[in-house]
């Protein structure tokens, strides 16, 4: 199992990053939220996990172990594949889907696309045990003064926002956030101006 990627980011798409590992170009679904915090030309360090399946191989990218292994403990739950426990980790961080099933937030779950209703139930009648004791940490996506800017625009374009939508989105962003910006993840920024433009 490929567990871990260091190298050099050569491109980057809503869901995916190709990392350059010693010549080699290999293909990596993420979140959107990871993604917008990536750079192109520079070293990116994922934990992975392979999904493997009769017509293909998948390799799914986390920014901390904790991510990649509430990706796997989501899994466990009957009826949510990969895909979905992706979108889990698009809305959320893991911090925060954990407390979601701990104290039984079943509407906040079914914000999760794909979930639904009977699936956060499930969720929850499933899993709430076996979280209690999970160490999940806050992840941290760096971010600088000088790049939040052209990170958080490239995500929203890609998700379908115009130009126009965009900049009025990081205005919102801007207003909001003021001198914190700096030190603000991108991930935290990315979801306030979805939230902001009622998008997720």
């Amino acid at each position: 199992m490929i567990a871990s990627l260091n190298g050099t980011v050569k491109s980057t798409s809503l869901n995916s990053v190709v990392i350059d590992v010693g010549g080699v170009g290999i293909l990596v679904h993420i979140s959107p939220r990871l993604s917008a915090s990536l750079v192109v030309g520079l070293t990116a360090h994922l934990h992975t996990t392979l999904i493997v399946r009769e017509d293909a191989l998948t390799l799914y990218g986390f920014e901390s172990a904790s991510d990649r292994e509430l990706f796997e403990v989501l899994q466990t739950v009957t009826g949510i594949g990969p895909k979905v426990a992706q979108s889990a980790l698009s809305v959320f961080d893991a911090p925060e889907i954990v407390s979601a099933i701990v104290n039984e937030k079943a509407s906040a779950l079914e914000e999760i696309p794909g979930l639904g209703k009977k699936g956060a139930q499930r969720l929850i009648l499933e899993l709430k045990e076996k979280v209690k004791s999970f160490s999940a940490t806050p992840a941290h996506l760096g971010n600088s003064v000088g790049n939040w800017r052209e990170q958080v625009s490239e995500a929203l374009l890609s998700l379908g926002f115009n130009s126009r939508d965009t900049e009025e989105a990081l205005e919102l962003v801007s207003s909001q956030f003021g001198s914190k910006l700096g030190e603000t993840d991108v991930a935290a920024l990315l979801k306030f101006a979805l939230q902001s433009r009622g998008r997720k």
